[in-house]
C-alpha cells in the first residue's frame, strides 16, 4: 500500500496514549481572553496564563505547554451566531459578555504524532536512533487558509536535556523515505515541561 509523501509540517496531532491506550478524544474547554491578539492554529501548543486562561505557547527550547490546541467556539460578534472552528484567528471579536473556548487535548500521557524538519518547514528525515532523544520545537506560523498548525520538531537538536519540550517515543515507520530515514515521529511532551506535571504553577 503507497502511503502519500510527507510535503510540510502539521503541528502535533494526539494518536494514541503512553501504554497503548486509545486517544478517545477526551479534551478540556479551556477558555481564551477576550480580544487575544495572536492567532492558535489546531495542533499547536497552549499554556495557562495568569488569570486562568490559555495563550499560544511559541517556545522552542523551553515551552512550557498544558495541552495542544485542536478548534475553538465562540459567539460571533457581527452575526450574533455559534462558531465552531479549526484555528481561532487573532482579535476575533464576539458578542458581547460571552466567552471564548478552546478545545485542548491536556492529559499529560497523551502521545502525538509530528513531522520533523531541519528550518522552518523543511521536512527532514532521522534515523531510529533519534527514539528517546529529547528534541526542540520549530515554531512556524499556522495556515489560515487549512487552520492547520505547521509547528515541528528540530531535527538539530536532539540532545538529553531535561529543559527541552520533547520526548521521540518512537518512528512512523509508514511514510518513511528510506530503510532509516523517519520523516514522521510518535512524541510526547515531556513530564519536566508539561503544567499539568512541572511543580512550577502559573501565578
Amino acid at each position: 500500500m503507497a502511503y502519500p509523501t510527507v510535503s510540510a509540517p502539521y503541528g502535533l496531532k494526539p494518536v494514541n496514549l503512553i501504554g497503548g491506550q486509545v486517544f478517545a478524544g477526551g479534551t478540556r474547554l479551556m477558555q481564551i481572553a477576550s480580544g487575544y491578539a495572536t492567532s492558535i492554529f489546531y495542533g499547536d501548543l497552549v499554556k495557562r496564563v495568569a488569570g486562568g486562561t490559555i495563550e499560544l505557547d511559541n517556545g522552542t527550547t523551553t515551552a512550557t505547554p498544558t495541552g495542544i490546541f485542536l478548534g475553538v467556539q465562540f459567539t460571533n460578534g457581527s452575526t450574533g451566531q455559534v462558531q465552531q472552528q479549526q484555528f481561532y484567528p487573532a482579535s476575533q471579536a464576539i458578542k458581547s459578555g460571552s466567552q471564548i473556548f478552546a478545545v485542548v487535548a491536556d492529559d499529560p500521557d497523551t502521545l502525538f504524532q509530528v513531522v520533523s524538519c531541519n528550518a522552518t518547514t523543511v521536512v527532514t528525515a532521522m534515523g531510529i536512533t533519534a527514539i528517546g532523544s529529547n528534541v526542540a520545537l520549530i515554531q512556524n506560523a499556522g495556515s489560515t487558509t487549512t487552520g492547520n498548525s505547521k509547528v515541528a520538531i528540530n531535527t538539530t537538536t536532539l540532545a538529553t536535556t531535561p529543559a527541552l519540550p520533547i520526548r521521540i517515543i518512537d518512528v512512523v515507520r509508514e511514510t518513511a523515505t528510506g530503510a532509516d530515514a523517519f520523516v514522521e515521529f510518535i512524541v510526547k511532551i515531556n513530564i519536566n515541561t508539561h503544567q499539568y506535571t512541572t511543580p512550577t504553577g502559573v501565578a
